[in-house]
């Protein structure tokens, strides 16, 4: 079924997700702050409006993809107000999940339905329609949002009601930020025993350490080409924003009492690393600084 869709949001992950919208069929009115975002899209052949409001004037489902919780609750404030009545909102963005409660109970009650639905799969996802949905919302709002989703994604995950997918991000990211120092630091012991990357890779990728912070997103150079580390570290997941994902998951932890002191100690690091130019690099370039750190 085609819809008319509103989506907010062009950037690095937005524009390639509204542009497999449109390969879907779907009809997409989007709107970004950004000129090279909103050229960029129209190139895709997203129609680009002249404001938020404007994007979401006609549309039957609004999806946003913003940088943080209150880019969520201000645009909300205002695209409720300017979407038709019983419009679904589609929230793709990583925020706190009660930020994302209080989005749906905003949309709600200007007389819509709301998801939170943030993904897993970073840009080459978003580029390839391969990413992972992590869903809140009721079985109907599910339901609705699931063929529109799957244009944009592999996998498509009902996480329970609102925040849930929130919920299930927060940790997901979390379990990838402890995983992928780890490995980092797994390679440079491995340096420092004489092991070749080449074959601590063969036998972590085929054993008990294998994960995909080693088997898709190598942080050294060689063993999976298509990796960030054999393009000096241009991001695919940039580690400023790990660490804000982690950054969020520790205040989540820390809101429900629960230890994870691991996780903190992933985010204490990633914050740390994310600050200047650094915050622009993948994830995987924290190896660096595990280097640097034992020298």
């Amino acid at each position: 079924m085609t819809h008319s869709i509103g989506f907010v949001g062009l950037g690095n992950m937005g524009g390639p997700m509204a542009a497999n919208l449109v390969k879907a069929g779907h009809r997409v009115t989007g709107y970004d702050l950004s000129d090279v975002a909103r050229d960029r899209a129209a190139g895709h052949g997203v129609t680009v409006a002249g404001s938020a409001a404007a994007a979401v004037a006609a549309a039957e489902a609004v999806v946003t993809m913003l940088p943080a919780g209150r880019h969520v609750l201000e645009t909300y404030r205002e695209l409720t107000e300017a979407a038709p009545s019983g419009a679904l909102f589609v929230d793709c963005s990583t925020i706190a999940v009660g930020d994302a409660r209080i989005a749906a109970d905003l949309a709600r009650t200007a007389g819509h339905r709301a998801v939170d639905a943030p993904v897993s799969g970073g840009v080459p996802g978003a580029e390839a329609a391969s990413l992972t949905f992590m869903v809140g919302g009721s079985d109907g709002e599910f339901a609705e949002v699931e063929p529109v989703l799957a244009a944009m994604g592999r996998k498509v995950v009902h996480c329970g009601p609102a925040g849930a997918g929130q919920a299930a991000k927060l940790c997901n990211n979390m379990i990838l930020g402890v995983s992928m120092i780890a490995v980092s630091e797994a390679f440079v012991l491995g340096e420092s025993l004489g092991l070749s990357h080449q074959a601590l890779f063969d036998v972590a990728a085929t054993a008990s350490g294998q994960c995909w912070a080693l088997t898709t997103n190598c942080p050294v150079p060689g063993p999976v080409p298509a990796s960030p580390a054999n393009r000096e570290y241009a991001a695919g997941f940039a580690a400023a924003l790990m660490a804000k994902d982690l950054g969020l998951a520790a205040d989540a932890a820390t809101a429900c009492a629960v230890p994870a002191e691991f996780g903190r100690r992933a985010a204490e690091s990633y914050a740390a690393f994310a600050q200047g130019e650094a915050g622009g690099l993948d994830f995987s370039a924290i190896i660096t600084t595990l280097r640097e750190d034992g020298e």
